[in-house]
């Protein structure tokens, strides 16, 4: 019995939709365990990430298996992320009435991101390629990795950083809003996603439709701005090639 249950998983591993199918099947009850919960520790991202590893580990199935797997989600963040500007055109005017205050805070935003990781990575003794690998932290894993490869960070170092910034963002995000009494959505939406980039947003439009969209702007726009002031920076400072 135990040979034919080694055979019969060796045969599902190498299906390529086996390890796409199991990450889908976690997500969703890691959604529906987060809704009736109502418990923002248990973070949908957070909860497949665990289990997912674990079964990982469980199976000794490389990283490099799993992600070929699983590459056509990678492929859907492209669109998704187009897809965003959909709900922010319907609220045109909404965004009009607010472009002033959002400009201020995604300048003030974005630099703090920066200057909070390279800051405290410099205080800890952290190398350049450390420090570069840190400044891009609060914005989406492509722009991140790409600012961090060119500038000679650590990419993979770079991707943990944004996935947890993301997560813990996503995590004390709203609660901390909360106790701040900052309700209106515009405001919600656009802090999170400037924050913690695209799982902040995922978890903004669990909220409300117009925090998800103004999320996404702030999301993209601190991808922007961070992606111009990083470089400068490095070469202020002598980093990099």
């Amino acid at each position: 019995m135990g040979n034919r249950a080694l055979e019969l998983w060796h045969i599902l591993q190498s299906s390529p939709l086996l390890w796409l199918a199991v990450t889908l099947l976690v997500y969703q009850a890691a959604r529906r365990i987060a809704r009736r919960t109502g418990s923002p520790w248990l973070n949908p991202v957070l909860t497949s990430i665990i289990v997912i590893s674990a079964l990982l580990l469980l199976t000794g199935t490389p990283y490099e298996v799993y992600f070929g797997h699983v590459g056509f989600i990678h492929f859907l963040l492209g669109p998704a992320t187009v897809a965003l500007a959909v709900p922010l055109a319907r609220r045109a005017d909404r965004l009009q009435q607010t472009a002033g205050p959002i400009t201020g805070a995604l300048v003030v935003g974005s630099l703090t991101a920066i200057a909070s990781a390279v800051g405290l990575g410099w205080a800890l003794g952290a190398t350049p390629p450390t420090l570069l690998s840190l400044a891009p932290k609060s914005v989406t894993t492509p722009i991140a990795m790409g600012i961090s490869e060119k500038l000679g960070g650590v990419p993979p170092l770079t991707a943990v950083l944004v996935i947890l910034t993301g997560i813990i963002g996503a995590v004390i995000g709203g609660p901390l809003l909360d106790r701040l009494r900052i309700h209106d959505h515009t405001v919600r939406g656009f802090a999170m996603g400037l924050a913690s980039h695209g799982i902040g947003t995922a978890r903004s439009f669990e909220a409300d439709p117009e925090a998800g969209a103004f999320s996404g702007l702030g999301m993209g726009l601190n991808g922007l701005l961070t992606a111009l002031i990083i470089p400068i920076l490095a070469a202020l400072l002598g980093w990099g090639p």
